[in-house]
């Protein structure tokens, strides 16, 4: 799952403004910021909130003289305050997100009508991101997923250069391709320095790749049925690579 404290930095200008109870006032003056009223059973009216940049939510008892600020159950277990905090404020967070990596710069791996989508930050001299790739094949080859690969320069000190020769190349894909499926063995054209373009792209990756709470590569991304965007750092495992990919070929 991502970071959600990353993802409400996202959110500046959603803020409630309407007259508030007394007793949500009291609770703002503590540092929550309101976002907006929702219905909430038993007669409560539930208000929406982010406190340090964690989603929040306050109820309000039905005489209106009383706030309380937490979590709220249903008879079966199911957490209802977080249900509302997934789609008021992660799951839009999670959307801009995946907006800004599709305008973002990145090396297509596979077929461009490939139904699943899946976002990689990956340093070239990254031995997960090389076995993730590895894992990733039959999809990719059988048309399945598309992988966008977003070079970041993070691991070594040439790690940038290097990156820049890939994204620099002729045909970057095929590059890419052939220097993971070597493991990183590809003789490259590295530049001494790296151009403006390329560090320009490096720089914009990275800014993305903190946006979305990711501190080690591979940072892989997808969206799932319900539309949510999942986040997986690092080698994923069998039932994650599943998740994200489906069925093997």
């Amino acid at each position: 799952m991502l970071k959600h404290v990353l993802l409400l930095s996202l959110l500046p200008g959603f803020a409630f403004a309407q007259e508030l109870p007394d007793a949500v006032k009291a609770i703002e003056k503590q540092g929550i910021t309101i976002i907006k009223p929702f219905d909430a059973p038993g007669g409560m009216k539930g208000y929406l909130g982010k406190y340090q940049d964690m989603g929040v939510t306050i109820y309000v008892t039905p005489d209106g003289k009383h706030a309380i600020s937490g979590y709220m159950y249903d008879e079966k277990g199911s957490n209802l305050s977080e249900k509302i905090i997934q789609k008021e404020i992660y799951a839009p967070a999670g959307r801009e997100l995946w907006q800004r990596m599709e305008k973002a710069s990145w090396i297509l791996d596979g077929k461009k009508d490939a139904p699943q989508i899946i976002y990689v930050f990956a340093d070239p001299f990254c031995p997960y991101c090389k076995q993730f790739w590895q894992q990733a094949r039959p999809w990719v080859e059988s048309g399945k997923v598309q992988l966008r690969t977003l070079m970041v320069g993070v691991i070594k000190p040439e790690s940038p250069a290097t990156a820049a020769a890939i994204m620099s190349a002729k045909d970057p894909a095929k590059t890419w391709h052939d220097y993971e499926q070597s493991g990183g063995k590809l003789a490259l054209n590295v530049p001494a320095a790296v151009p403006p373009a390329q560090m320009k792209i490096l720089n914009e990756n990275q800014h993305l790749m903190d946006a979305l709470g990711a501190n080690a590569t591979p940072a892989i991304y997808y969206m799932n049925n319900e539309k949510e965007l999942q986040q997986v750092v690092g080698l994923p495992d069998a039932e994650q690579l599943k998740a994200m990919l489906g069925e093997k070929p």
